[in-house]
């Protein structure tokens, strides 16, 4: 752990702090902090910060309530910036997107999107809102909840046999369709990621909870 007083502020005091979400590590928005907005961070458990516009600390939610609970702070190498890790409790965009970089400057049209679990369940959403012709996706959803959990057993299943089969490349293949039909079953639900990524991690407060309890 550093000290407040190795940080490096530039000439008007301030350091830059990106923020981004403790869960999923996406990059919320960008802001700045002086000492003061710091200390009251630390302090309170909510980020805090300056506002070069408006020239005075702001913490994040005070007029929309889309606070940011702080969980780590960590500096680079240099001690001049800061990575900022939070839950946030809504959109961290003053616009009301979840993140503030929204705007492409530029995508190499060779290189393919990366993958991402959150893009997949926008895709799924996607051909639920608007079914596509051909799309198997769109025909889960058509046929309804009962088609859907019978894939979800028989891909349950599946897994079963190939596991048990101990050939690892068929059991990663067909936990991949798992998860799949478990992300279109939540879809059909109404569950998002973040809902399983708060159920996993309260699971994960009282098991640590439970540990420091015995160890007293």
């Amino acid at each position: 752990m550093i000290d407040i007083n190795e940080l490096k502020f530039n000439e008007k005091g301030l350091i830059p702090a990106a923020v981004v979400n403790y869960e999923t590590g996406k990059l919320l928005m960008l802001a700045y902090m002086n000492r003061e907005s710091l200390e009251k961070t630390l302090d309170t458990g909510l980020a805090c910060f300056y506002s070069r516009s408006r020239q005075k600390l702001w913490t994040k939610g005070e007029e929309s309530g889309n606070f940011m609970h702080v969980v780590r702070m960590v500096a680079d190498c240099d001690r001049d910036t800061l990575k900022v890790e939070v839950r946030p409790e809504g959109p961290a965009c003053h616009l009301g997107t979840e993140t503030c970089f929204e705007y492409p400057l530029f995508e190499n049209p060779e290189e393919p999107a990366p993958f991402t679990l959150d893009g997949l369940m926008e895709l799924i959403r996607d051909r639920k809102t608007n079914p596509k012709e051909g799309s198997y996706t769109s025909y889960l959803f058509d046929k309804g909840i009962d088609k859907i959990l019978k894939k979800v057993g028989e891909e349950s299943t599946e897994v079963i046999i190939a596991g048990k089969g101990g050939d690892k490349a068929e059991t990663v293949y067909e936990i991949a369709d798992l998860c799949y039909h478990v992300m279109v079953l939540m879809c059909e639900a109404g569950i998002s990621i973040g809902d399983i990524y708060g159920e996993l991690a309260g699971r994960h407060v009282i098991d640590k909870k439970i540990k420091q309890e015995k160890m007293k």
